[in-house]
């Protein structure tokens, strides 16, 4: 009968231990899987970036942009044309002369004439 017990025992602890190293084996399971979507989403990320990049090398070996970069980057002209050159502090005081139209009604008249008045 004693024999019995232990063997009783015996199994119930090894079947704790199976128990516990299956859950842990399926924890360590479900933390890689998480890994993966991860790298996954990062892997979609880095390729939609990379198909951007390879468009804007293709704009830029067309001799239209390099035409345009040579004409504002290093004030290159066509025969017959010419180039002028504003000063900064000209463009800068011509902006702030534009008068520029201010709103001062209350946020609900704009958005009732958003919405009613359109």
């Amino acid at each position: 009968m004693p024999y019995k017990k232990i063997a009783f025992f015996a199994v119930i602890v090894i079947l704790i231990l199976t128990i516990n190293n299956l859950v842990s084996s399926i924890y360590d399971i479900w933390q890689k899987q998480e890994i993966i979507t991860q790298a996954q989403q990062e892997l979609d990320t880095q390729k939609e970036e990379n198909s951007q990049l390879k468009k804007q090398i293709a704009q830029v070996k067309q001799p239209q942009f390099i035409e345009t970069e040579a004409r504002d980057k290093l004030l290159l002209a066509k025969p017959g044309e010419g180039i002028i050159i504003i000063p900064p502090n000209q463009v800068a005081a011509s902006s702030s002369s534009i008068p520029q139209l201010v709103d001062n009604r209350p946020n609900w008249e704009k958005w009732w004439d958003t919405f009613f008045k359109a």
